[in-house]
Order: C-alpha cells, then sequence, then structure tokens
C-alpha cells in the first residue's frame, strides 16, 4: 500500500488470508498489534497477528507486509513462527480497543468505538491508525441507534497513555520520535534494572536499532536478560555486523545457542562474519549491501537506494555483480554511486555506467587501511571482495568511525552548545 491509498478499517481485516511471496498461504489475520504513544498522536501499528494451521499465533511485523488489498495480505521474507506473546506497551487492535468507550474532545460525549482506520505513512514504512468509526449513545443493545461518525484518533479521550507517572510503557513513548543513539544516551544513564525493563517494553526493530547504538557491555547486560528467544529476534533484526560484534563477546555455549535459535540465513551471515579477525574489513563489513546484476536499470537501482531502512552510507552507492545477487555473489564488477544514478536516464543498464577503477579490499585488510581507502578516495563505503573476485560485503564509515573513536565516546554530550549552536 502507497501513500495517498484509501484507508482500510480493521474489522475488514479480521480471518483475510495472508501469503508469502509465492503465493502460498501462511494463515490468517487474527489481530493487528499496535503501540499508543503519549498524547493525542495516533498509535503506530507494529504488525500483525497470524494464526497458522497448526492454529499456533505468530507476529508478522508491518516491515515485512508488501500489500493489503482485494482481501488478502502479501508478506515479504521468512515468517517467523515463534509463538506471539504480547509485550507491556503493546494492545491489541480487535481485542483491546474495538467495543471501548471513549470520549468526545469537542463534546464530552461518550461513544463506542465500532472500528477503527489503519493507513500507511507517506514514503515510510510505517502504519498508524489514524480515524475512528464510533456511535453515540450507551453501550448495550440500545447503541445501533446512535449516530455513527467517523473522527479523527485526536478528536477522542480514553485510550493515549498519559504523561505522568512511572512504568517503561511510559517512557517508551516518550522515546518514539528520538533518534536510536539519543535512546541509547538515555539507557546509558539508568540502573541496569531500569534499563532492562525498557529494553523488555521496545519492540525486536527498536531495541535491536538502540542495541547497536551502546557499548559492547551494556550490549551483552541487555541481551542477557532477554528471554533467549527474543535475544535471537533482536539479534536478526539487527546489522549482521553489529550482531556478529554483539555475539563476539559473549561466551561460546551462549554464541552458538543464540546463532541456533536464529533464522538460517540470518545466522548464516553472522557466522561468516565472525570468522574474520575484528579489525579487519572482513570483520567491519555488512553483508547487506544494494547488489544489482548487470541487466537492472538506473530505475531499479533508485527504486532500491530509497529503501527506508537503509542508512545514508549503504545508499550511497550500489554495487554490480553477476548472479548470485545475494553476498558472496557472483562476479564483483563495479561500483555506480548515487550521484551518477541521478544523472543518467532511468533505462540506461547500470552495467554501462559502473566505475571500475576504484580496487576493492581484500577482506584481510587491516583498519589502517581501510580508513586510508575511504580518506583517499573521499568514499563513504568501500567493497570487498574476495580472492575469487566474488562480493562478500561493504565497510561503510560509520563502522569504521566505531573502531577508531576512543572507547568512552559515547559519554560525550552531543546536545551541548559545543555541538550544536542555534543562535
Amino acid at each position: 500500500m502507497v501513500a495517498g491509498a484509501p484507508r482500510i478499517f480493521v474489522s475488514h481485516l479480521s480471518g483475510v488470508p495472508v501469503f508469502d511471496p509465492n503465493g502460498d498461504q501462511v494463515g490468517r489475520v487474527r489481530d493487528l498489534v499496535a503501540m499508543l504513544r503519549v498524547g493525542g498522536r495516533p498509535p503506530r501499528l507494529l504488525g500483525l497477528v497470524v494464526e497458522v494451521v497448526s492454529r499456533r499465533r505468530i507476529f508478522v511485523p508491518m516491515t515485512r507486509v508488501t500489500g493489503v488489498e482485494s482481501g488478502q495480505v502479501i508478506t515479504t521474507g521468512v515468517v517467523n513462527m515463534r509463538r506471539f506473546e504480547q509485550r507491556p506497551t503493546e494492545r491489541l487492535v480487535l481485542g483491546e480497543l474495538l467495543d471501548r468507550r471513549v470520549t468526545l474532545g469537542t463534546t464530552g460525549e461518550e461513544v463506542t468505538v465500532l472500528d477503527v482506520a489503519i493507513q500507511q505513512l507517506p514514503a515510510r514504512r510505517d502504519w498508524e491508525i489514524d480515524r475512528i468509526f464510533v456511535r453515540k449513545g450507551k453501550g448495550g443493545a440500545l447503541r445501533r441507534r446512535g449516530e455513527t461518525l467517523t473522527v479523527e484518533w485526536s478528536a477522542v479521550t480514553g485510550f493515549s497513555l498519559e504523561e505522568h507517572g512511572q512504568g517503561a510503557e511510559n517512557l517508551v513513548a516518550t522515546f518514539e520520535q528520538m533518534r536510536p543513539a539519543d535512546v541509547a544516551n538515555v539507557l546509558h544513564h539508568l540502573t541496569p534494572k531500569r534499563r532492562a525493563e525498557v529494553a523488555n517494553a521496545l519492540d525486536d526493530d527498536r531495541l535491536a536499532d538502540v542495541l547497536e547504538e551502546l557499548p559492547e557491555d551494556e550490549q551483552v547486560e541487555i541481551l542477557g536478560k532477554l528471554k533467549e528467544e527474543r535475544a535471537a529476534d533482536v539479534l536478526e533484526a539487527m546489522d549482521p555486523d553489529d550482531a556478529a560484534d554483539l555475539l563476539s563477546e559473549l561466551p561460546e555455549d551462549d554464541k552458538e545457542r543464540l546463532l541456533t535459535l536464529m533464522r538460517p540465513d540470518d545466522a548464516a551471515d553472522v557466522r561468516r562474519l565472525l570468522e574474520y579477525e575484528e579489525n579487519t574489513a572482513g570483520g567491519l563489513m555488512t553483508t547487506e549491501p544494494i547488489v544489482l546484476r548487470p541487466d537492472a536499470t538506473v530505475a531499479d537501482a533508485l527504486a532500491r537506494v530509497r529503501q527506508s531502512d537503509l542508512s545514508p552510507a549503504l545508499a550511497a552507492q550500489v554495487y554490480v555483480c553477476r548472479p548470485p545477487d545475494e553476498t558472496p555473489t557472483g562476479k564483483y564488477l563495479g561500483t555506480v554511486h548515487f550521484q551518477r544514478l541521478l544523472r543518467d536516464p532511468p533505462f540506461t543498464l547500470v552495467s554501462s555506467i559502473v566505475d571500475t577503477d576504484l580496487p576493492p579490499l581484500r577482506p584481510d585488510a587491516s583498519l589502517p587501511v581501510v580508513t586510508g581507502y575511504l580518506a583517499a578516495y573521499n568514499m563513504v563505503a568501500v567493497p570487498v571482495v574476495d580472492e575469487s573476485g566474488s562480493l562478500l560485503g561493504a565497510v561503510t564509515v560509520d563502522d569504521v568511525l566505531d573502531h577508531l573513536l576512543p572507547d568512552d565516546w559515547r559519554e560525550t554530550d552531543f546536545h551541548s552548545e559545543e555541538v550544536f549552536d542555534e543562535r
């Protein structure tokens, strides 16, 4: 569903089939999971509760939903078959929000929630609940006689979190608009007990982003307090290189147990990275750069670059390789930089504009060599290629900085006037 598409009322999603990219049915939608936010801000829709053939209920994140239309839901990627467990900050839309009595802010009149509508945010993969279908009058048998109307989420009270009080639920709600690095800074200054409470309240993707910004000892501490299955889910959501760095800090038995619980494809990427020394190109690289085949067009490349979950460094260039186009790839042919993509017509083949002048690095290249390469060629990422010419991954400048800065660099107050002067 793209920006501008009509809203979907959740009552129309109950029981609809869910399909994987191959057209095979995964299960049926039984509920939706949302996270309430402070004040009148619309809740964020986290995902779907899907009942599979075995009657087990699993969680499918909205980031894996590629289409909601024609009475069906289409997902992408491998579905995690672990049983769904509701967390403290989560609300079941069908189970907890419908039939609830709330108050219209303009009149103070009590109304009953009959349905809620969801919509995808423009240019993003996030979804929100933005409309509520309500009926005036008292609940019970007489409620059908009342007038019905659709209002914005902010027009009613009785749902949203209060802005006062303790509890991880309220604290997590205040993190909604903060960058992961800023959330990590908050967690860094909490007590270990409080850190664990907040970590348990964050969803997997958000916790993964925050963990990547924390010192290694605090990453290990938080991961150790999660249930093993959830710890594996969070590791899957992390960038493979960050997950490998974190797992390398764990005892061998714990590391192997978590790798076994991870999805095989994700675990394979991490295992491959663990084979390299930490301060080498192989140990620093991510295994998920943008890889395109020679017959891809500029339009194809720009579509990949626009993906919202890519870091700016990874989106700065695409790597052209012969099949297979997942690392380790077929023969690496060269790089196409983002600026070049903007200058050429959409139908242009990437193979015709590839930059072959810059040599790739070997996985055993040391940290000083990687740093010198980025500085000498003014690059924000560099391809890493093995002896056979296959692309293994890419090292980005942010990962290099993490290893160059002193261990206590996160203690710096990035909100001080020395960093931000708005005068």
